[in-house]
């Protein structure tokens, strides 16, 4: 005699809980895989804007828009300022004699890995003269990983 044959509902069944069974298992492993990613990118962007915060703070403005692509944009209240050349000539006011350049420090940053190379970031900057805080806002930042360094592609501060 022969054994009955599963129903066309039954297959179904088994071959959707299967199906499910194998996604669930592939996307923890994806989450199990990036978090040491996302733990080292955070780790390479706070270093990034530490550099870029005593670079600023020692008056070194080519160093300071070293962090910066060549083709980066800077979103400012005023429009977009587009590439690294323009983005430094924003700044050169506050670097050359008779500037006002408060010392800068960012906090509370947070990293969203968006890809192996490529990060949003948020922190808040700080800017400060003695014991008096002279600005600060948020900045948001889109970061690409280039030859093993973290490098703002996209700028927006408030």
């Amino acid at each position: 005699m022969r054994p009955p044959m599963p129903s066309r509902l039954m297959l179904t069944a088994v071959i959707f809980v299967t199906a499910s069974l194998t996604t669930s298992c592939v996307h923890v492993a994806v989450v199990r895989r990036a978090a040491p990613d996302a733990a080292a990118a955070r780790t390479g962007i706070a270093a990034m804007l530490d550099h870029g915060a005593r670079a600023w703070n020692r008056g070194d403005l080519n160093d300071f828009v070293s962090d910066y692509l060549t083709d980066a944009t800077f979103v400012t209240s005023r429009g977009v300022v587009r590439g690294v050349a323009a983005i430094r000539e924003r700044y050169a006011p506050r670097f050359g004699p008779g500037g006002v350049r408060d010392s800068l420090f960012f906090r509370d940053l947070e990293v969203d890995l968006l890809g192996p190379d490529v990060a949003n970031a948020i922190a808040f900057y700080v800017l400060m003269r003695g014991d008096s805080v002279t600005a600060s806002g948020p900045t948001s930042l889109v970061v690409r990983r280039v030859d093993g360094r973290w490098r703002i592609v996209h700028d927006h501060s408030s």
